[in-house]
């Protein structure tokens, strides 16, 4: 018996989208593909960390349950548009006597006519949140997954570090021992020693710190994927075997589509705007009929009534008026804050393709500093022992192919965490069948209310 909606026709907000991306400087672009993308790392490994987080992270999981919460209320709130069934019965008999004067039973139904679709409207504006909900959760689930990986590759770039540490501390040890030995035969002076063994301390002072980077990484992921920190270890132990991906960025159209914090967004301007229709129906008419029909088990006669309650609103001290405004004011808020996320995705993937664009850079860079620095290091050594240079140029060399090797370690895990930041950036996992899935709910509800949309005309 529903009739008209008030419903103000729903819109996307406008908001305009550049055709490529400005940081992909005329590459080809590909459709972003979506999908387990960690998996381009060919790490099983990491793999098994991010199935694992996505199974037992806390967060996650209250996010999960936030979810059901959010359709429960929906179910609750939808439950207005149906009648309200009962069944009841009475008996009654007099102190004096036992003969039982009356005995009933009978069945109730209470139903509100949705003349102005109030109830309908409060229905589709709770499931449309419940359906933000989701990608609430979607966000939550692609922010993980990238955390893990990150997180994963920093503590792995650490333990490399702390290798290179220790191997050229070893050096810097062997160096010290000629120093030591050349100073006892009086070919140097103990000014050299003391340099070389200050260079030993130098190298030797960097591992704590390291390793104390590495601990609070190493937890911080045992957290991540939902385990106790204590005893967690990892199986990998270098950067070495991770292979880096180039993954494709599409198009900034796509992105409306990819990232679920931009469709959480919508979902909740969505229902906002479903609340204003329920705000203008509070100012008409509500009809309430009241059926009640059983029987006397004494007698054997039946019982009846009919009761229909009509409402006008009349004086609400600016009640209706208020909530009215409020709800176009939250329709306006939310609508700002939908093309909020949509800019701020837009500088998301352009600062993380801007950042492996540049360390792609970096990365070849350092590794060809890095081979000067090691054929450096090789022949003042050989050069030192012959005697055919000084000891200074040997500290220098020293110093410098340290400052390189550890400088590449740390751009070549830069390098895979801004593959993982433009993953994340993108959408993280998502596939046709995961965002169709997501907004299931919502495109029913919309498809549900299309009829009541198209009648606003009332």
């Amino acid at each position: 018996m529903g009739g008209c909606s008030l419903v103000p026709a729903y819109q996307r907000p406008e908001i305009a989208l550049a055709p490529a991306w400005d940081a992909a400087q005329g590459a080809s672009i590909k459709p972003a593909s979506g999908g387990p993308w960690w998996e381009e790392f060919h790490s099983a490994e990491l793999n098994e960390f991010i199935a694992r987080g996505f199974n037992q992270n806390y967060t996650l999981k209250a996010a999960l349950s936030r979810i059901e919460e959010a359709r429960s209320i929906a179910q609750v709130t939808g439950a207005t548009q149906y009648p309200l069934l009962s069944l009841g019965g009475d008996y009654q008999r007099e102190n004096h006597t036992s003969t039982p004067k009356t005995a009933n039973a009978f069945a109730a139904a209470s139903y509100e006519v949705d003349f102005w679709g109030k109830n309908r409207a409060a229905a589709d504006s709770s499931n449309v949140l419940a359906n933000a909900r989701v990608f609430d959760a979607q966000t939550l689930r692609m922010t993980l997954g990238a955390n893990i990986a990150i997180t994963y590759f920093q503590v792995l770039s650490l333990q490399d570090r702390l290798k290179l540490a220790e191997s050229i501390a070893e050096d810097a040890k062997q160096v010290l021992d000629l120093v030591e030995y050349q100073a006892s035969q009086g070919a140097v002076s103990t000014l050299e020693v003391a340099q070389q063994r200050n260079t030993l301390q130098t190298f030797q002072a960097a591992m704590p710190p390291l390793r104390q980077q590495r601990d609070m990484a190493l937890y911080q992921l045992a957290v991540l994927v939902g385990a106790p920190p204590q005893g967690f270890k990892l199986k990998e132990s270098s950067l070495q075997n991770l292979t880096t991906p180039s993954p494709d960025s599409g198009l900034p159209m796509g992105l409306l589509r990819q990232r679920p914090d931009i469709q959480a967004a919508e979902a909740r301007l969505q229902s906002a705007n479903f609340d204003v229709g329920v705000a203008r129906a509070a100012y008409f008419p509500s009809l309430t009929l009241d059926l009640q029909k059983g029987i006397d088990t004494l007698t054997g006669s039946g019982i009846w009534g009919l009761v229909g309650t009509l409402a006008q609103p009349l004086f609400a001290g600016g009640r209706l008026d208020g909530q009215l405004h409020f709800d176009q004011a939250h329709v306006r808020e939310l609508a700002d804050s939908y093309r909020e996320s949509v800019i701020e995705a837009l500088q998301d993937v352009e600062t993380q393709l801007s950042a492996t664009r540049e360390l792609d850079q970096a990365l070849s860079l350092n590794e060809a500093a890095v081979m000067s620095a090691r054929e450096a290091a090789r022949l003042a050594q050989v050069r030192y022992r012959l005697g055919s240079t000084d000891f200074q140029t040997l500290l220098i060399v020293e110093r410098t192919q340290y400052q390189a090797e550890d400088t590449l370690l740390q751009v070549r895990v830069q390098h895979l965490q801004s593959a993982v930041g433009l993953f994340r950036a993108l959408g993280g996992d998502f596939a046709a069948s995961n965002v169709a899935n997501a907004a299931s709910g919502t495109s029913a509800s919309l498809a549900s209310s299309s009829s009541t949309l198209q009648a606003s005309h009332l």
